[in-house]
């Protein structure tokens, strides 16, 4: 199900292609390192440049037979060098290969997470100011509090998108490095030099210390990250579910021409991608928390790891490029019913209100106890009865002793809950 959603950039990076051309990469790089240390053949190393190559199903069959995937690289890379072959991982040690490798490829999945949520952002930004002084009613416990703005909540949301972008860009850096120390990381048949040259034609840095591996908290900083992204992306869906419910029905996913909701309820349309990010998510943070089990291994390595990882992070990356495709598409193509907004508002006949008449009642000379219990005794009046809680709060003798009926409507005017919507923007970088 996975592929069939995946786009294809972030897909590849995954592919074993990818994987065993990184592999022949780090490989070469350091021979090419040695070689400029006249640990090697110089002409030798030109060899392996040119010769090198992989054939999947020829690794794959050998694979099969000695049960280590990297020594079925290099026996069929071998095929491919000739004599010459026997200068590849001279010192080396198969994480050099794999963990380098594996950095390499979560760097290339960092940039491309990096563009989605960038396009996130962009789209968020459109529709926060598309949407900006379209009023509508705040909850807070699912019950109606004071009235905000639909661009507050996508404001929100890009707020939240661009420090998850901080946050990747913080992965990306954790997890660019690389190892070539050799079987406990002493470098004892390397020269640190080769380690630094090969990082640096990689586009990562060396890392100060390691023993066989890196150490896995930089992966578990990176799965963190992705899971976090999932949380922000699950926390939007799952608004957009709650006001595409039917008694709600704010805003709701676009429902595109013979999409159908239910097989038995023709009538249905259904928040069902908002309800799937909500899902993946959730794999996410497994995911995540499988990552942070990797950190503590046995002495200076251990494999339990390995086949956690082969799972974990391609699915995470692809799942997370997934699913911020899914999010990006449908904000982009929401459908926002300001007549609904507006109805709903009003649905609690004015106590929206309420803590405009509790404040006014104590500017005007009021304790705050009695204030409020005057204005808690109408506002139930209105709970019970529907009644409106102007006409009420008109009918009441203590309260009318303080404020006038101009008062009291521009007490009931939505602006006045809204005027610093301008600065909100502002401040989240949204002029």
């Amino acid at each position: 199900m996975i592929e069939r959603y995946t786009r294809p950039a972030m897909g590849k990076i995954w592919e074993d292609e990818n994987k065993f051309r990184i592999w022949l990469e780090i490989e070469t790089l350091a021979c090419e390192a040695q070689a400029e240390l006249g640990k090697l053949p110089k002409e030798a190393v030109a060899i392996i440049r040119e010769k090198g190559n992989f054939n999947i199903p020829r690794i794959l069959e050998i694979e099969h037979e000695v049960k280590h995937d990297v020594i079925a690289f290099l026996t069929n890379v071998g095929e491919y060098v000739g004599p010459e072959s026997r200068f590849i991982h001279l010192g080396m040690t198969s994480s050099d290969v794999l963990d380098t490798a594996l950095a390499v490829q979560m760097m290339q999945s960092a940039d491309v997470l990096l563009k989605d949520l960038e396009g996130l952002k962009e789209v968020l930004a459109r529709r926060a100011k598309e949407f900006k002084h379209t009023v509508m009613i705040g909850r807070t416990h699912g019950i109606h509090a004071e009235p905000v703005t639909f661009g507050l909540k996508l404001a929100l949301w890009y707020a939240e998108t661009v420090r998850n972008i901080e946050r990747m860009q913080g992965a990306r850096k954790a997890i660019a490095v690389g190892k070539i120390s050799g079987a406990v990381g002493t470098y004892q048949h390397l020269d640190p030099s080769v380690e630094r040259s090969v990082c640096e034609k990689l586009g990562l840095q060396p890392a100060p210390i390691s023993t066989q591996i890196l150490q896995r908290d930089r992966h578990a900083e990176f799965m963190n990250t992705l899971a976090v992204c999932g949380c922000s992306l699950e926390k939007f869906a799952t608004e957009i579910r709650h006001l595409q419910k039917t008694e709600v029905l704010e805003a709701e996913e676009f429902f595109s021409k013979g999409q159908k909701g239910s097989s038995a309820m023709p009538h249905k349309r259904n928040p069902i991608v908002c309800e799937r990010i909500s899902g993946l998510a959730r794999l996410l943070r497994s995911n995540a928390l499988a990552a942070m089990e990797n950190v503590a291994l046995w002495h200076e390595r251990d494999i339990s790891h390995s086949s956690v990882e082969r799972i974990i992070v391609p699915d995470s990356c692809i799942l997370l490029d997934f699913i911020l495709g899914d999010m990006t598409r449908i904000i982009d193509r929401l459908l926002v019913y300001p007549d609904h907004m507006t109805r709903n508002l009003n649905a609690t006949h004015g106590l929206i209100f309420s803590q405009e008449v509790l404040l006014a009642l104590t500017k005007k000379g009021m304790k705050r106890e009695d204030a409020y219990r005057m204005v808690q005794e109408q506002a139930m009046k209105v709970w019970k009865e529907e009644k409106e809680f102007k006409a009420l709060l008109l009918g009441s003798e203590e309260v009318m002793k303080l404020l006038s009926p101009k008062d009291l409507d521009e007490l009931f005017d939505p602006a006045r809950s809204l005027k610093h919507v301008d600065y909100i923007f502002e401040h989240v970088g949204l002029t």
